[in-house]
């Protein structure tokens, strides 16, 4: 259906802004649907043409640009080029989210979940990477339990993180006996 919708809007010639906002509806139904090449392609090609036309301190390229980097994180044994394009990614878009929405902001915290999470998934992160990812996700639930309270879903995504970021630094820590 949201390719069809997607094909007749082009026909019409609706405005660029109104095709990828039907893109992203695609590329969320694409990765409801475990199609995540798909649903990757098109993150990609939203996030570009949204950078054209809004620029790059504007929310809504700063909300795919965390779609974008949850996607490539998510892929299912995530290559590590893939976690390589999402750190890059966050690490160009995290300053401007803190200048242009806040510490505070949800779209802000996402993006430092997201980043600390491409850090310890990596299989070839460094000590100081998983460091980097524990300090992080520290930050990030405290100020999310200050902002959003401790049952919000983002500062429980960021617990599970922080745990689980914690369980593979120990893990490279601990030597093999």
């Amino acid at each position: 259906m949201r390719e069809a919708e997607l094909s007749l809007h082009r026909r019409l010639g609706v405005s660029q802004e109104t095709i990828l906002q039907v893109q992203t509806n695609l590329a969320n139904t694409y990765q409801m649907l475990g199609r995540v090449e798909q649903a990757l392609l098109m993150r990609r090609y939203v996030y570009a043409g949204k950078l054209k036309i809004c620029g790059k301190e504007d929310i809504s390229i700063l909300t795919e640009a965390n779609n974008l980097a949850h996607v490539l994180i998510n892929q299912k044994h995530s290559p590590s080029s893939s976690l390589e394009e999402a750190k890059a990614l966050l690490r160009k878009t995290m300053p401007v989210a803190r200048r242009v929405l806040g510490e505070d902001d949800l779209n802000t915290l996402t993006m430092r979940r997201n980043y600390a999470r491409a850090l310890y998934k990596d299989e070839g992160a460094t000590l100081d990477d998983l460091h980097e990812a524990v300090t992080t996700l520290e930050e990030a639930i405290r100020t999310a339990r200050r902002v959003f309270g401790g049952a919000h879903p983002l500062t429980t995504t960021i617990w599970i993180c922080l745990r689980n970021s914690r369980a593979v630094l120990r893990a490279r820590e601990t030597p093999r006996s």
